[in-house]
């Protein structure tokens, strides 16, 4: 299981803890961190596409110029 993958689960387990809240509070306070695990894995998303990235152009052969 990656960071994302991770996060993902912990906000899917928040809304399950906010479903199933009796008192308003607590289901605000499962519906934001719910909120927060979400904000989490969309960035861990976007730094692996990042790093990915990065390796493909680490990785890829050198374009030759084509003047001259």
């Amino acid at each position: 299981m990656n960071q994302r993958e991770f996060y993902i689960s912990r906000a899917e387990e928040a809304k399950a803890g906010a479903a199933s809240a009796l008192l308003d509070n607590v289901r605000d306070r499962w519906l934001r961190a719910e909120a927060a695990w979400n904000e989490m894995a969309d960035r861990a998303g976007r730094i692996e596409e990042a790093r990915s990235e990065r390796e493909k152009a680490a990785t890829a052969p050198p374009v030759e110029s084509l003047s001259g």
